[in-house]
C-alpha cells in the first residue's frame, strides 16, 4: 500500500508517522476521529491538515491493524 500524505522521518519526532512531513503525528488524528471529532471539526481546529490528510491517516491505521497483531490482555467481567 502507497501513502503519499504518511512521512516517516528520524528527524522528526523521533521517526513517528507524520503527516506530509509535519510535526503532526497520525496518531493524534486517529485520536481525534476516536473520540468523536468530527472531519470539519478537526479541519477548522488544524486548518493546516487537509481533508486527505484525515482519510489517509485512517486508512494508514486500517493498514497497520491488518499487518501487525498483538496480544491484548483479557477483561474478566
Amino acid at each position: 500500500m502507497v501513502f503519499k500524505r504518511i512521512t516517516i522521518d528520524p528527524k522528526i519526532l523521533n521517526g513517528q508517522p507524520c503527516i506530509r512531513g509535519m510535526r503532526f503525528p497520525v496518531h493524534q488524528i486517529l485520536d481525534l476521529v476516536a473520540d468523536g471529532k468530527g472531519f470539519d471539526a478537526i479541519l477548522d481546529d488544524y486548518p493546516y491538515l487537509e481533508l486527505d490528510d484525515i482519510k489517509e491517516a485512517i486508512g494508514y491505521g486500517a493498514w497497520l491493524s491488518r499487518e501487525e497483531s498483538f496480544s491484548l490482555p483479557q477483561i474478566n467481567p
